[in-house]
């Protein structure tokens, strides 16, 4: 009986043990927030490491440079021709003023800007060939006296011309013809026999270049070639000659290309 208690006894104590409650939670606390720190964001463009220097650009050496020519006052020469004509313009087609026989001393004073005629000066004031002379220098050194710093001497007797007309070949618009009023030139006025009553000053376009071309006809109408492709527009005009000097000019109206 004893014994059956205890064993009872035992079975209430095992039984009540197991409906205790359990031991109370610790607090645990909470995790910790871990701060998360971004990345500091580098701006494009920004260097990290250490800054170099600025590379210098390199010097462009240029490949070219034009350089302008010096103008002299004057220039020496000497005639290299037999006898050399002196014209009061600068061409073969102008009236006679002077010769000068070889070796003679010559001061060059100007050009043209589109021939080879030069002024010069031997006690007078003339124009020749350059091809005939032998010069000091470079003559396109000389400044270019003409038609702005020479005047040819006008005629006391004889009124300049009208240009009528001056048209491009409707099939050809390179060559030009310029038509004029026609003077009668007086018995006795002629310089000699194979004077030309007309000169007729162009500056023309041929090859990309401008050309002085002083053109000479007994007649009222010349034909010439004026090409497009020059950087200063073409011009012309037109002098009646006689033996005393030049009426005119009649101005050429230019026709367009």
């Amino acid at each position: 009986m004893k014994k059956t208690f205890v064993i009872t006894l035992a079975l209430v104590f095992l039984l009540t043990a197991c409906t205790l409650p359990s031991a109370a939670p610790v607090d645990v606390p909470a995790p910790t927030a871990t701060t998360v720190v971004p990345p500091t964001e580098i701006p494009t463009g920004t260097q990290t490491s250490t800054p170099t220097e600025t590379p210098v650009p390199p010097t462009v050496t240029p490949t070219s440079t034009l350089t302008a020519i010096p103008i002299v006052e004057s220039l020496e020469a000497t005639v290299t021709a037999d006898l050399l004509s002196c014209r009061y313009g600068p061409g073969s087609e102008y009236l006679y003023l002077i010769a000068f026989n070889k070796s003679t001393p010559l001061k060059l004073l100007g050009r043209t800007d589109g021939n080879n005629w030069v002024l010069v000066e031997n006690k007078i004031r003339c124009w020749v060939n350059a091809k005939f002379v032998e010069v000091n220098g470079d003559p396109q050194t000389l400044p270019v006296m003409y038609p702005d710093g020479y005047k040819l001497p006008v005629s006391p007797y004889y009124s300049a011309s009208t240009v009528l007309s001056a048209v491009r070949d409707p099939n050809n618009k390179s060559k030009v013809t310029v038509k004029w009023m026609d003077i009668t030139l007086r018995a006795g006025d002629e310089e000699d026999e194979n004077m030309f009553i007309y000169i007729i000053e162009v500056w023309r376009c041929e090859g990309g270049k401008m050309i002085f071309d002083p053109l000479a006809s007994n007649y009222p109408e010349v034909d010439f070639i004026d090409e497009a492709g020059c950087d200063v527009p073409s011009h012309g005009r037109v002098f009646f000659q006689e033996k005393h000097g030049f009426a005119g000019p009649a101005e050429i109206p230019w026709p367009a290309q």
